[in-house]
């Protein structure tokens, strides 16, 4: 055929065939599907109501001189007495110039009255402890079968025993805890590591600090925030280092930092202490959520001793390989593929970033994919993920506030009391931001830092509690629709008795859901130990697994619905 014959042909051909070559041509395309209606979610803030009236200190509310003033303080819910309802710890803090004597702020504890109010039983706990108070952790250290608090501080951190009658003593010396120098503990953990039956503890610290040799705000660019004088660090302080103590069986602890491994990392700025298996090895390994500084991940080694890969694994910066301001963390298996994730919030002008497992031992950061990336400007420190309207499908709060009371006023995208932030988990690996159309508990701005979460009235429906730093708490109550649900309360025998480690999976329907009893995480706090499972509209539980951390596996079939389940380890069931 000539280039002439070509030239006639190719045009009649595409004239009498249009559709042939259009349809060849034309890629096909699957619907998509159609979005997921909104959830009915409505937060309201109930803790006035409640009786939680006392104010967290935290240095100055107009200006802050030091960064001791800005990290805030953490929250717990734990049952103290026993009686199955959970009841509520806040640390407090302080101020540069103090406070005359016995007007000092103190920590409060708040007994659960088991009809939606708590009662200050503080001081006849002998819980009023004063001071710079940080974090908080609980764990029956001595499996006596009451929960003990342990609670840092810049200064002295305090264990606290449960004496099982309403009260506390301060045991610190007894059980080889004390320092005599002065030290900025932020998170902690109790965690058995060794898996001997027994709880040993974690502790993260933040700063080095010498208030006599710290720079004055504005003093150098470490000190500067958008052209504004601010309080300086962490960055060009000194750093340091986390602490691992072993628990010796007769009501002592070893510090075995060293030994373990947890001290030989450079001197970092670090925060939340975060415990899971995160690579199903059946060994709980630990995740630090670090400020200005490579966040770290030790890898159990199942022999006493931890090796730190957060930057082999992918959790130690974000997918840029940039370093952040890691304040919170929390892990679940978000995705229902059985392998633990972790989120971490971040300072204002990044975002908190969702590292997805790779069922390897490594993360990706999933931040981006997840729809979790359009919210900059506010600066992150709880977060948790919580099934909100019992769907079966974990979805994710955070509560924000600023270090800094002087961009107020500035024009600046941010600003000292900021609100939350929810997102909601759309079951396909993404989730979608309802914080505006989820009641005024989320939109009303504070200035949150701690945060815990539980069922606290046996309802079905979780709550969530905020330490806000220069204000009351907010205690977040859910009043919009809900699915089916369960509470699982579970009892170790020759695994320590609050189970701590023990890892459970529930299947309905096809579809799993994994957590694990933790103690610490959210911010430098502490949520109920009973793991709250949302079913959506399914009638029954197919099957309840239960790992614990003593190597046992129970396996329990369809347990009951929209009721609280006690199990014990290695008998089952205790009140079906």
């Amino acid at each position: 055929m000539t280039r002439t014959m070509r030239a006639i042909a190719i045009p009649l051909l595409y004239a009498l065939f249009p559709l042939v070559f259009l349809t060849a041509q034309a890629p096909k395309t699957a619907a998509k599907p159609a979005p997921l209606p909104m959830p009915n979610v409505k937060f309201v803030d109930i803790a006035e109501r409640a009786g939680l009236t006392a104010k967290t200190e935290a240095g100055g509310e107009q200006v802050k001189k030091y960064i001791i003033e800005t990290t805030g303080s953490g929250a717990a819910f734990f049952d103290f007495d026993n009686d199955g309802w959970p009841d509520i710890f806040l640390v407090n803090g302080s101020r540069l110039e103090g406070f005359p004597k016995g007007q000092e702020p103190t920590s409060h504890l708040y007994h659960n009255n088991h009809d939606g109010t708590f009662t200050d039983v503080t001081r006849g706990a002998g819980v009023a402890l004063a001071g710079w108070g940080q974090g908080v952790c609980a764990g029956d250290y001595d499996n006596d079968g009451w929960v003990d608090l342990f609670v840092t501080f810049w200064g002295h951190d305090i264990l606290l025993h449960n004496n099982g009658n309403g009260t506390f003593t301060d045991v610190t010396r007894r059980v080889g805890l004390w320092h005599d120098d002065v030290r900025w503990s932020t998170g902690c953990a109790f965690v058995d590591y060794d898996r001997d039956g027994r709880l040993d503890l974690f502790i993260t610290h933040y700063v080095d600090l010498d208030l006599e040799h710290t720079p004055k705000p504005g003093s150098n660019a470490q000190c500067q925030w958008k052209g504004i004088p601010v309080m300086c660090g962490p960055r060009g302080l000194k750093g340091t280092h986390s602490q691992l103590y072993h628990n010796n069986g007769d009501g002592t602890f070893t510090d075995v930092s060293d030994k373990a491994g947890v001290a030989k990392t450079p001197p970092y700025y670090c925060f939340t202490a975060l415990t899971g298996d995160f690579d199903n090895d059946g060994w709980p390994d630990i995740y630090v959520a670090c400020d200005s500084t490579p966040s770290l991940l030790f890898h159990n080694n199942h022999n006493g001793t931890f090796t730190e890969t957060g930057a082999m694994a992918g959790v130690a910066y974000n997918e840029d390989g940039h370093e952040q301001a890691g304040m919170g963390a929390d892990a679940v298996d978000y995705d229902g593929d059985g392998w633990l994730d972790i989120i971490k919030t971040n300072f204002s002008d990044d975002t908190a970033v969702l590292y997805r497992n790779n069922h390897d031992g490594t993360f990706s950061d999933a931040t981006v994919e997840a729809g979790l990336s359009k919210n900059t400007q506010f600066l992150g420190w709880g977060t948790l993920f919580v099934d909100v309207d019992d769907d079966g499908w974990p979805d994710l709060f955070m509560t924000n506030g600023h270090v800094y009371p002087e961009l107020d006023g500035k024009g600046l995208n941010s600003t000292f009391r900021e609100r939350k932030l929810l997102y909601w988990n759309e079951r396909n690996g993404k989730f979608r931001d309802i914080s505006l159309q989820s009641g005024p508990g989320i939109t009303t701005p504070l200035n949150g830092h701690g945060l815990a979460a539980a069922d606290f009235d046996n309802d079905g429906a979780v709550e969530l509690l905020v330490n806000n730093s220069h204000d009351r708490p907010s205690l977040l109550k859910n009043y919009g629709d809900h699915g089916n649900w369960v509470l699982l309360s579970l009892t170790g025998t020759k695994s320590n008795r609050d189970a701590i480690g023990a890892r459970v999976t529930l299947w309905v329907a096809g579809h799993q859901q994994s957590q694990e009893v933790r103690s610490g995480g959210g911010y430098i706090s502490q949520s109920d130990f009973r793991l709250h499972f949302g079913l959506g509209q399914a009638s029954k539980i197919d099957v309840v697994e239960i790992r614990w951390p003593s190597g046992l596996v129970q396996r329990l079939e369809n347990p009951g619905i929209n009721r609280i389940v006690k199990i014990r380890e290695g008998i089952g069931i205790m009140d079906k």
